[in-house]
């Protein structure tokens, strides 16, 4: 389910999911398939972690990687779960073919 909250978000983000829904800055994204597919990925992610260790390892992730590299931007462009969407986000078909816990190959680097 796709949720419109203009007021949610900070800076340049546009898009979230919070299981089970995908929450969007402003209702013209619904149309965006990249976007989309990006929280779809992050709602496959959540589900294959049974939610809330999802919501752990994400924010454990965040803050190790922004001690890291001094840069909370940084940190979060290189989560793994980023990663694996941002990787992905073009291929529509990615979801069909992807692999349980995709994510793990992106986490070191």
């Amino acid at each position: 389910m796709i949720l419109v909250f203009k007021h949610v978000f900070y800076k340049n983000y546009v898009g979230l999911s919070l299981w089970p829904f995908i929450i969007l800055k402003e209702d013209s994204l619904k149309t965006d398939e990249v976007l989309i597919n990006h929280e779809r990925i992050h709602l496959r992610q959540q589900r294959e972690l049974l939610i809330l260790p999802f919501y752990i390892l994400y924010i454990t992730e965040w803050l190790l990687r922004t001690l890291l590299y001094l840069d909370s931007y940084r940190a979060y462009q290189n989560i793994s779960f980023e990663r694996e969407a941002y990787a992905h986000e073009k291929d529509m078909q990615y979801l069909s073919k992807r692999k349980t816990f995709g994510f793990l190959q992106y986490l070191t680097r």
